[in-house]
């Protein structure tokens, strides 16, 4: 189970939920091993430690798997993700695709037992309140996503209440919105540090962020706009780094990129390392982060050097990017697409992978998010060995190898390899990039092209080292919708973004296609119906029901 950093959780509040009157017994003590309502909810040590509970919920590794759901990813094995028969078309009602709501009963039992504690001021308990709501509203968010209509509950559950019909999606998202508005007029929009102003904790910019991506992915865009809008105006800013240290130095990208000259090898560098160790340790916290899940050093790792990363270098290679994936990166010089290798002489090349100069070919001169993202065969990265050089191999038959021939290099963080210890980095779950791309889509839905939109994705362009937007090129509505689109998949690969994306774009039966890796091996059979817009309840959730839970349309 997952733990906060920063936030201490003691093991014991874990069960709070099923917290029970004591019995009276021999001297009518209550029992050591728990806890008890009589002996809890005195202090205002008692409520810091439940809303720490409460944050404990906040999933760090579904958003990763979510995107193996989608056309940038693959997850390998069935056992891994639900992401798997998803992907596939075959989940059903045996499968569990994240029915649960654990945190959202956490939740309800928070807010229904704060009151009781009287020693503590009434601003921060209010706060404390808003920070669990946020909780609860996000937790319902991601329910909606998967199952459109869910049971929407405020309060803990007798016996014999248990069973609630589904509740429609529209008064949801009724719901979840009515939160966001309460509570970001109560959160602060930062923290000064230290108990119980831990920085970490959930912002107004968290609630505002929220509440933008709930309004994008309804299609309520003037709203999503001026939630965007407001956002930007507070002090976020996208993470910019020259730093690099001495493995990092050894990598030499001029085999893959034509620099121009020194200024332009500059500026590629800076973009690549930019983007990558906004996911690093050392750089948690920066200005570009609205909300992550926290992580605890060498007591609560995020498992993603274990779950992206190849054999040699001591991963499972779980989730692998898909040919799409790769074929979306543009050309750094030019800005344009990139013209994918036909599949038959991409294998071709593969097969005579030992002279590696027609292979490379379809790698050189991409986006500098690529290299910072993928790894393909011959890719360079010294800092993920102890002992440089490294250069990725892309083994498609040994154990705990990639299927597609690819692998994630993103939001992996190689500095602690050589600690051999698991990746603790913080998951970062709302960012200030995904605000401007919120914006530009949706101001751009609006309004059509404007300065201010091509100013937002410039921001994000050359952060990374990409040029600015072509405004004769990508000057109507329409051009221009297709280039936020293909900016959004990019800048947010591996962030759980492109399964809302291809479902509410309506292009999920175009782009879920079958998988073939780099010999052009079929690797997956992928089957698209639109029942797959949402997930199956599990079936055992419905029998317990007693019939109340009905399933959704499509898995009976």
């Amino acid at each position: 189970m997952n733990k906060r950093s920063s936030i201490y959780i003691l093991t014991g509040l874990l069960t709070l939920t099923s917290i029970t009157a004591c019995q009276k017994d021999f001297l009518e003590r209550p029992p050591l091993n728990q806890l008890s309502e009589d002996t809890f909810w005195k202090s205002e040590e008692d409520v810091y430690k439940v809303v720490n509970g409460v944050y404990s919920q906040l999933s760090s590794e579904s958003p990763p798997f979510m995107d193996g759901a989608t056309d940038n990813a693959q997850v390998q094995n069935a056992w891994d993700s639900p992401s798997n028969p998803i992907s596939a078309g075959t989940i059903n009602a045996n499968n569990d695709a994240g029915w649960g709501f654990k945190d959202i009963r956490r939740a309800n039992y928070f807010m229904e037992n704060a009151d009781r504690v009287t020693v503590i001021a009434p601003a921060l308990l209010e706060r404390y309140k808003a920070e669990v709501r946020f909780i609860r509203a996000y937790a319902y968010f991601n329910l909606m996503n998967s199952f459109g209509d869910v049971p929407l509950f405020t309060k803990v559950l007798a016996l014999g209440e248990e069973n609630i019909p589904r509740t429609p999606r529209k008064l949801v998202q009724e719901f979840i919105l009515s939160e966001l508005e309460a509570v970001a007029k109560v959160l602060p929009k930062i923290y000064s540090g230290g108990k119980p102003n831990e920085k970490g904790r959930i912002t107004q910019g968290a609630a505002l962020a929220l509440m933008a991506r709930v309004y994008l992915y309804d299609s309520q865009f003037q709203q999503a706009a001026n939630v965007a809008s407001t956002v930007m105006g507070m002090n976020y800013e996208l993470f910019t780094t020259t730093a690099e240290e001495e493995k990092d130095k050894l990598d030499d990208y001029s085999k893959y990129v034509d620099f121009k000259d020194a200024d332009d090898k500059e500026n590629f560098r800076k973009g690549l390392r930019s983007y990558e160790r906004l996911f690093y340790q050392k750089n948690e916290g920066n200005k570009e982060v609205i909300l992550d899940r926290q992580h605890i050093k060498q007591k609560d790792g995020n498992f993603m050097n274990t779950y992206l990363l190849p054999n040699d270098l001591g991963g499972w290679s779980s989730l692998v990017p898909t040919q799409s994936m790769v074929d979306a990166y543009e050309n750094y010089q030019t800005g344009e697409a990139i013209v994918p290798v036909d599949a038959a002489q991409r294998a071709v090349w593969y097969a005579n992978v030992k002279d590696s100069t027609a292979y490379v070919k379809e790698y050189r001169n991409r986006d500098p998010r690529f290299y910072a993202t993928i790894q393909f065969h011959g890719a360079v990265w010294n800092a993920a060995v102890k002992k440089p050089p490294y250069f990725y191999n892309s083994r498609l038959n040994g154990n705990n190898s990639s299927k597609s021939g690819y692998n994630f290099r993103k939001l992996v963080d190689p500095t602690v390899i050589e600690e051999q210890i698991d990746n603790h980095s913080n998951m970062i779950l709302f960012r200030f990039a995904e605000i401007l791309l919120t914006y530009a889509e949706a101001k751009n839905e609006v309004s059509g092209p404007e300065p201010t939109i091509y100013d937002a994705l410039d921001k994000i362009r050359t952060r990374s080292g990409m040029p600015v937007v072509n405004r004769t090129k990508y000057a109507s509505k329409e051009a221009l919708r297709e280039f936020i689109r293909a900016e959004r998949r990019v800048e947010l690969a591996v962030e759980g973004q492109r399964y809302m994306d291809i479902r509410r774009w309506k292009i999920a039966p175009d782009v879920m296609k079958t998988l073939y890796d780099v010999r052009n091996g079929k690797i997956q059979d992928r089957t698209w119906t639109d029942k797959l817009y949402l997930m199956p309840i599990p079936q055992i959730e419905i029998d317990k029901s007693k019939g109340v839970l009905v399933q959704t349309p499509g898995y009976n």
